[in-house]
């Protein structure tokens, strides 16, 4: 599998709120590519969607989601830092942005919590910081800063190549507690009556799930799905002969929580690769799950 489409997402400056460089590249990607794909998708952007995308493609009955933002920094005043979303903050990570002044490549420091960065003059207060892309590909693995969720991302552009029916998102905001899903939920519910959705996100290594075993279908995280809707989606994925492991947890969250929590009765479900190293530079996922992922999303999305 050609990983360079991967490689770019991954660098792409587009931390929660400030999605809109994402925003146009996954645009530009769709009008370039979308003369080679199976079906050409409706698309829904603009103001009205805010820096959020939606493809509509036949007569949907699932969505995917896939969220486009990242975890990241907002420079404070003097040399501190505020986190975006959660990211793992170690003394000696390489973060970068760009300020009135030009280009930055500076350096975090973390004191028991505190959070500054060293560089060589001061960055205006507001500029975000995102960790320094160091992209890296072996026979088995890809590791990257961002591959939560770029890989997501990845996933949904892989399945839009073969898919006749259903909905793909790409939405905003979801590492620093959501925002934009409930409006795109009621505009898929009331104009198009879709009402089911799988999560494209990446998930964690843990003693439950390991790398190279397959795609994880979450049973539930701090939100608990319907149990029905996901079994289904067991169902489906046991007959598929794709490798796949089942995960529990009782904390994490993604787009699903939005959609639960939504006035409309929407069924979700995590379907995810799992990654090690989460929220840091060196995130790291097993070529074998990512596969897995994107075939069992060819197969869901034509049963559901």
């Amino acid at each position: 599998m050609d990983f360079s489409l991967l490689k770019t997402l991954c660098g792409i400056h587009a931390p929660s709120g400030n999605e809109v460089a994402m925003k146009s590249f996954v645009l530009d990607y769709i009008k370039t590519n979308e003369k080679d794909w199976k079906v050409k998708p409706e698309i829904h952007a603009g103001e009205e969607f805010q820096d959020c995308i939606i493809l509509k493609f036949g007569e949907p009955n699932t969505a995917i989601f896939a969220h486009m933002d990242s975890i990241g920094f907002t420079v404070r005043y003097q040399d501190q830092l505020v986190p975006i979303g959660g990211p793992k903050a170690v003394t000696g990570y390489r973060l970068v942005g760009e300020d009135a002044l030009g280009p930055i490549e500076c350096e975090l420091n973390e004191n028991d919590g505190d959070l500054h960065y060293k560089f060589a003059r001061g960055i205006e207060r507001g500029t975000e910081l995102v960790f320094k892309q160091d992209f890296r590909e072996t026979e088995d693995y890809v590791q990257s800063c961002y591959l939560d969720n770029r890989l997501g991302v990845f996933n949904a552009l892989k399945v839009a190549e073969t898919l006749e029916n259903g909905v793909i998102v790409f939405s905003c905001w979801e590492e620093h507690g959501g925002g934009s899903v409930p409006y795109i939920a009621k505009h898929l519910y009331e104009q198009w009556g879709v009402r089911q959705a799988l999560i494209s996100d990446i998930t964690w290594i843990t003693e439950g799930v390991v790398h190279g075993e397959g795609v994880a279908i979450s049973m539930r995280d701090r939100n608990i799905p319907r149990r029905s809707f996901v079994q289904k989606i067991i169902r489906i994925a046991r007959g598929s002969g794709i490798d796949f492991q089942l995960e529990v947890e009782g904390a994490g969250s993604s787009d699903g929580r939005e959609l639960q929590v939504s006035p409309y009765p929407f069924d979700w479900c995590f379907v995810g690769a799992p990654e090690d190293n989460v929220h840091s530079p060196d995130e790291i996922v097993h070529k074998h799950d990512i596969a897995c992922m994107i075939t069992l999303y060819q197969v869901l999305m034509q049963q559901l």
